[in-house]
């Protein structure tokens, strides 16, 4: 597989930075191509800002989703969104790493997104009628790819936990898994997220360690989130609202987009709480918690 690893934390010693070293190390050893996006190395311009449209006139109004359009339909978006994107499109799978700063990933990273999403390429894809609503939600530019998150946290797991007073992990993460990364299409395999992150001593670090590259070595078979697909019939076009007879009458919320019957390719049936879906789909990987 070719594998594009986008890593955002600034100090390259940093427990993020030894855990990226040792996802590399074990994609090598296992035959995978990586490249590695180092957003702080390279500087990365998070804003978004006429900078990023050359063409467009000086006395223009920027509205940046028309301008996004139009820079990526005449091939004139930045040096650097286009290499990025072209990344995008040379790999299998996209990690992201990152610290878990204020309850969502750090701005350098949201700024890569905003950036290189573009109009036309990340979202603003496909027919948009009565019958369809464009290609997104499981489908788009990036479908048939694979994605994940690696995430350090400085809370305890239970804070993070369905009761917790952090709210629960995939909750946190569900506007980044889902809409950012299945969005456009990736299969948006289960988060690896490392709890108590700044209390981690040797002894926890090596078992850490030894769960990622296990996770590295299974990233080509790990099953994705069973995500309900947008033009898969589970939902109302054009209104866009799951329909009625589906999940629990008395859910509300993220969770009702995950299909808990949803099958794995060997047949095996996903049911349960968030915690039993993702401790069954991470395979032999140890339980989170420690």
């Amino acid at each position: 597989m070719k594998v594009l690893l986008v890593f955002a934390h600034p100090e390259p010693r940093s427990l993020n930075g030894t855990l990226r070293d040792v996802a590399v190390k074990e994609l090598n050893a296992q035959g995978h191509e990586v490249r590695v996006s180092d957003l702080y190395v390279d500087s990365w311009k998070s804003e978004v800002d006429r900078a990023d449209f050359p063409e467009l006139s000086p006395d223009a109004r920027l509205v940046p989703v028309v301008a996004s359009k139009q820079a990526y339909e005449s091939n004139a978006l930045t040096a650097d969104v286009k290499t990025e994107i072209e990344k995008l499109l040379w790999a299998d799978a996209l990690i992201l790493q990152f610290p878990l700063w204020w309850f969502t990933m750090p701005a350098i990273l949201k700024g890569w997104v905003d950036r290189v999403f573009a109009y036309g390429f990340a979202y603003g894809v496909g027919e948009h009628s009565d019958k369809r609503w464009g290609d997104r939600y499981g489908e788009g530019t990036l479908a048939g790819k694979r994605a994940m998150l690696i995430v350090t946290a400085g809370g305890w797991e239970d804070h993070y936990s369905p009761r917790g007073v952090n709210g629960p992990i995939d909750d946190l993460l569900f506007p980044i898994n889902h809409g950012i990364l299945y969005y456009p299409g990736y299969d948006v395999l289960p988060p690896f997220v490392i709890y108590s992150a700044d209390r981690l001593d040797a002894v926890g670090f090596e078992l850490v360690a030894e769960r990622l590259r296990e996770r590295m070595r299974t990233l080509a078979t790990t099953a994705p989130i069973p995500y309900r697909r947008q033009n898969g019939g589970d939902y109302l076009i054009p209104s866009m609202r799951l329909r009625a007879e589906l999940g629990d009458p008395e859910a509300a919320g993220f969770g009702l987009h995950v299909n808990r019957g949803a099958t794995d390719q060997n047949g095996s049936c996903f049911h349960g709480t968030r915690e039993d879906l993702r401790v069954r789909i991470q395979a032999d990987a140890q339980s989170e918690r420690r």
